[in-house]
Parts: structure tokens; C-alpha cells; sequence
């Protein structure tokens, strides 16, 4: 008996643009499709931590703002557990805090939105602590495979240092990329943090 085999050629690839929000966050682009809509508001009324709001742009390499992209977030709770089964740690969950959020930019200005609460210190790998931070997923049109990032805080100078993600980058000029700067807003606080997908300042982006 033979056996006779044919290579398939490469099918075309495509990217996730540009219409990605429409099926993602369909409420967000106007339209009421499901019966339980995402939302880039990950808190309620009972949620523990302190309330902060995440803002930014995600930028392309012309220096122009992306205003179709699609992000998500997910993220520890004030006591640095995930909302998740395989999360261990012998801390608290938060009932009110789903960890979760999923978001887009607004069609006119390319800022995006998340609020949700400042996440505690997690314990990584081999029982080393990491620094609080958020993690993103970001997609959009010319973009084939979904980037992945985190976003660190800058009032966390001390925990930062010792965050064994962020020393694994060499470069400190790199390591800022990840750094989102606090401001206090009409008595609120904001966590300005832009993505850029190219260029000089371009964001570090892990491959998970």
C-alpha cells in the first residue's frame, strides 16, 4: 500500500481589522446584539481597593492614535488574587470583582477607558513577588496576532525594582514603556498609560 501526500499552500493571512469591535463589544459601537454586554467597567458598589481609571491611546508608528482598537484587560484584586481556578494563593477573592474587562477606543478621539481598582502585589513563579500590574491584550486592523503588555504603575518605585518581569528587560529607557503615570483628575485618580506599536518609544510586548 502507498501513500501519497500533497503540500497545502499558505493561505492568506488576514488581520483582525476593521471591523473587530462590532463583534467584540457591539455595544460600545452602538448596537445591542447580546443579551450580556462586556464592559471596560470591571468594579461595583461593594468592590474593596481604591478606585482608579485607566486612560490612554494606542499609537501607531506615524504617531497617529488607533480609533478602532479593541483591548482587554485582566487583572488581580486588592489582595492580589485572581479571579481565576488556577490562582492558589492563599488570599481573598472579591466577590464584586469580576478581574476582567474588555474595552475599546472612542471612534473620534483614539482614547481608551477601564474603570477598575489598583491591583495588589501577586506572588509569580518560585514564590517571587510581582510588582501590581495590569495586563492588556490589545488587537486591531494590521495588527495579524493579538499583542500582549502590562501596564506597572509609577507611584511603585520599590516593587517595581524588585519585579522580576520588568528586570528580565535590559534597558531602563524599555522598562518605561510599561510604566503608566498617576494623576488626580476632578478628585479621581488616572493612570494615563499609551501603547505604542512602533517606533522609538515602541511599547515591550511579551510573546505569551
Amino acid at each position: 500500500m502507498s501513500y501519497h501526500f500533497q503540500v497545502a499552500k499558505e493561505s492568506a493571512s488576514q488581520t483582525a481589522g476593521p471591523y473587530v469591535h462590532i463583534g467584540l463589544a457591539p455595544n460600545q459601537a452602538g448596537f445591542d446584539i447580546f443579551e450580556k454586554n462586556f464592559s471596560n467597567v470591571l468594579v461595583g458598589p461593594n468592590t474593596a481597593g481604591e478606585r482608579i481609571a485607566i486612560e490612554g491611546r494606542v499609537i501607531d508608528g506615524s504617531g497617529t492614535p488607533v480609533r478602532d482598537v479593541l483591548i482587554e484587560i485582566w487583572q488581580a484584586n486588592a489582595a492580589g488574587r485572581y479571579n481565576h481556578p488556577a490562582d492558589k494563593q492563599d488570599k481573598q477573592l472579591d466577590a464584586d470583582f469580576r478581574g476582567w474587562g474588555r474595552g475599546t477606543s472612542n471612534f473620534e478621539t483614539g482614547v481608551y477607558r477601564f474603570e477598575t481598582i489598583k491591583p495588589g502585589a501577586v506572588e509569580g513563579r518560585n514564590g517571587r513577588m510581582m510588582a501590581p500590574h495590569i495586563n492588556f491584550w490589545i488587537v486591531a486592523r494590521g495588527i495579524n496576532i493579538g499583542l500582549n503588555t502590562r501596564m506597572y504603575f509609577d507611584d511603585e518605585v520599590d516593587a517595581n525594582a524588585q519585579d522580576p518581569v520588568l528586570n528580565m528587560i535590559e534597558w531602563e529607557v524599555r522598562r518605561k514603556t510599561l510604566i503608566a503615570e498617576r494623576i488626580q483628575r476632578d478628585g479621581k485618580t488616572v493612570y494615563r498609560f499609551d501603547i505604542r506599536l512602533q517606533g522609538e518609544d515602541e511599547t515591550v510586548f511579551f510573546d505569551i
